[in-house]
């Protein structure tokens, strides 16, 4: 075969677009992806994820927070004051209950009234003041044995203020089992 015979069968490199080549590769590259998941079946879904994710030095997702299904509150903090609040044993025992599954996590928000004189005493900030409230009740329900330290999430204030109180929100946060 002559060297015009094979020339008239193939396009010049030049009349071929470079996107087309790219998209064609991008597709060889996905088949042979999803070969290797295919046969990798045995292998854990997140160990995978989480080696991939490394291979591209990324971060690994904290993930969505968990979603509220409860929800309780401890109230009855002073003005300016982050102890003094009586935690109620009907609010202890509500994390117990909650706690004995180990797939939940329970969330803390402490909140101001928004005031000029419910505010940390030493910043003048009462975002600090609403944080220091909802570690003064996980220290309640730890001391009472309710729940396990990894088990609580101190959360920053919400934007509207909701009162001189902490809020606590049950949610699941565990895979299923």
């Amino acid at each position: 075969m002559t060297p015009a015979a094979v020339d008239r069968f193939e396009a010049p490199r030049s009349a071929r677009p470079v996107w087309l080549t790219t998209l064609a590769d991008l597709g060889l590259l996905l088949v042979g992806f999803f070969a290797f998941l295919q046969a990798n079946r045995q292998v854990d879904g997140t160990a995978l994820a989480d080696g991939l994710r490394a291979g591209f030095v990324a971060q690994q997702s904290a993930g969505p927070a968990p979603m509220a299904v409860d929800i309780s509150r401890v109230a009855g903090f002073a003005p300016g004051a982050a102890t003094g609040a009586a935690v109620a044993p009907a609010v202890i025992a509500w994390a117990r209950g909650a706690a004995a599954d180990p797939r939940t996590a329970i969330r803390l928000a402490g909140s101001t009234d928004g005031s000029a004189v419910d505010v940390d005493g030493a910043t003048g900030s009462a975002a600090i003041l609403a944080n220091d409230r909802a570690r003064f009740v996980a220290v309640a329900l730890l001391k009472s044995g309710a729940v396990r330290p990894d088990q609580l999430v101190i959360a920053p204030e919400g934007a509207e203020p909701k009162g001189r109180s902490v809020t606590l929100s049950l949610g699941y946060a565990g895979q299923r089992q």
